[in-house]
């Protein structure tokens, strides 16, 4: 059956390329994005016409999950359009890279409105209606630095996706019984394909960042340099997309709890399993065992 998708942050990266993914298994894909009418006026006219060449249907769609209101106007129009939505992605974030102590506090809680704060902007607006249907699938692109090796200044970026990835794991128990899955899925780093490095944010307070370059110099070109340097060949954003697409075609209730798509192997993968054994064990031992199995409706 042919899914209605609602991916956020489908601009470029991770959530473009899922998003065609997707629409090239046979699913109603809605690209959700902000200003399409402006900056990524670009990025809706390249989804357009993939979408005509390939003959899918992939439809840009204006999402801003900084805003309540383009929220809300978009998940009526789905709605409105389709009458359902069947799979939730939370692909949309922001990276900025430098020293922690030369971020303001307003920067932080701007990149924690973004990476976390979004997901319950969209949560609470498509949620109603998995719940009501019985049925779905929520998808959150975490990150491998949640739980593996993590290079510094990267700290606010990390720290958020730490809190996304968390929130992901208390959700996964509190709609089982609604019937809507959850998989996270944890990608690790990957230099090319994605605009994470690229469009990242830097520093409000350029004294404190020139004072840790004295102590740290050319640390951040280091890193980016050994990232690169530890991923084997063909390791290409499109892994990820590839996998999501494999995940929403799967049988519903047979969708895996969290995969790891990480080519450097920074142990995250090995770190979640114990973290994912305890959740399931301690769920277990306060006899809540069947929050860790989702049975669709009609199942």
């Amino acid at each position: 059956m042919s899914n209605i998708v609602v991916i956020t942050g489908a601009s470029s990266g991770f959530g473009a390329l899922t998003a065609r993914a997707l629409a090239d298994a046979g699913n109603t894909v809605y690209a959700g994005m902000r200003e399409t009418a402006g900056r990524n006026a670009p990025q809706v006219q390249a989804a357009a016409d993939y979408a005509k060449e390939h003959g899918v249907d992939l439809r840009s769609i204006e999402l801003d999950v900084n805003s309540d209101d383009s929220v809300d106007s978009a998940v009526k129009q789905v709605m409105e359009e389709h009458g359902r939505i069947d799979v939730l992605i939370h692909n949309a974030g922001h990276m900025v890279t430098g020293p922690a102590e030369a971020f303001t506090p307003e920067q932080f809680a701007q990149l924690y409105d973004i990476n976390v704060l979004s997901t319950q902007r969209v949560n609470r607006a498509v949620l109603p209606h998995l719940r009501k249907a019985g049925r779905g699938l929520v998808v959150w692109v975490s990150s491998s630095s949640v739980k593996g090796g993590t290079p510094p200044y990267l700290a606010p970026y990390f720290a958020a996706k730490a809190a996304m990835d968390s929130l992901a794991v208390s959700y996964a128990g509190e709609l089982a019984r609604w019937g809507v899955e959850t998989s996270i899925v944890v990608p690790g780093s990957f230099t090319s394909g994605t605009n994470h490095f690229a469009h990242s944010g830097h520093p409000a307070d350029g004294a404190v960042e020139a004072e840790y370059e004295t102590k740290y110099p050319g640390l951040l070109q280091q890193v980016s340099q050994k990232l690169a340097a530890l991923a084997p060949e063909g390791a290409e954003a499109s892994l990820v997309s590839d996998e999501i697409a494999r995940i929403v075609a799967l049988p519903e209730g047979e969708r895996p709890y969290r995969v790891h798509i990480d080519p450097a192997n920074d142990g995250s993968e090995e770190v979640s399993q114990v973290a994912d054994r305890i959740r399931r064990e301690f769920l277990t031992r306060i006899d809540l065992a069947d929050l860790l199995t989702v049975h669709p409706a009609g199942a």
